[in-house]
């Protein structure tokens, strides 16, 4: 279970709730960089964004998925996607696949809904608070599975390898140009799609 470091005494300042990224088990997590808004150093939108390899990214996975998936059956969403799998705790979705006949009216509020696949590019996520910053990933992966998420797929760009998480199999950690499937025997190499854009990263 992610566990918190014991804060130290010191004078406290309130965070604005727009600095709240994600909520973990009625805990705050903080967008990465908050620190820097609070002192001034950088605006909200300074630490909001992608990269632009994040952003591309997710632009190539959406395009590869609306291309393959029967689109009667699912649907792609992206930016940022509320999810709430459980009581006090709110996660946002780099990219959700879900499946259309589990949708049955939008309510303009967080989705309740579990996908059937989450796609994760790295995290905004300050995890500083965190004793070691893999529990954040560990709970966040184990919450969505647990709520009904078939596969948690994390890319990480920097060290340019995919986590593969599913329920009742082991978690496999691979490289970017391994292929894995994706639902419905729809296979993603991730390298192989990036190397067709034809753009160095």
């Amino acid at each position: 279970m992610a566990t918190l470091k014991k804060p130290q005494k010191k004078i406290r300042r309130k965070v604005p709730k727009e600095l709240i990224y994600e909520l973990m088990n009625g805990s705050p997590v903080y967008y990465r960089g908050y620190e820097k808004v609070l002192s001034g150093q950088t605006t909200l939108d300074g630490i909001m964004g992608s990269s632009d390899l994040q952003a591309w990214i997710i632009l190539t996975i959406v395009e590869f998925l609306i291309l393959n998936l029967d689109r009667k059956k699912y649907k792609v969403l992206s930016n940022e996607v509320g999810y709430i799998p459980k009581s006090r705790t709110r996660y946002s979705l780099d990219i959700a696949i879900v499946d259309r006949n589990k949708i049955k009216k939008l309510t303009g509020k967080y989705l309740k809904v579990p996908p059937e696949v989450v796609i994760e590019i790295d995290t905004k996520a300050d995890l500083s608070k965190f004793e070691n910053p893999q529990d954040y990933f560990h709970r966040k992966t184990q919450d969505l599975l647990d709520s009904g998420v078939k596969k948690v797929i994390w890319i990480f760009t920097k060290e340019k390898k995919l986590w593969v998480a599913e329920n009742g199999k082991r978690w496999l950690i691979t490289d970017w140009d391994d292929e894995i499937n994706l639902l419905d025997d729809i296979k993603l190499n991730l390298k192989a799609l990036l190397d067709k854009e034809n753009v160095e990263y």
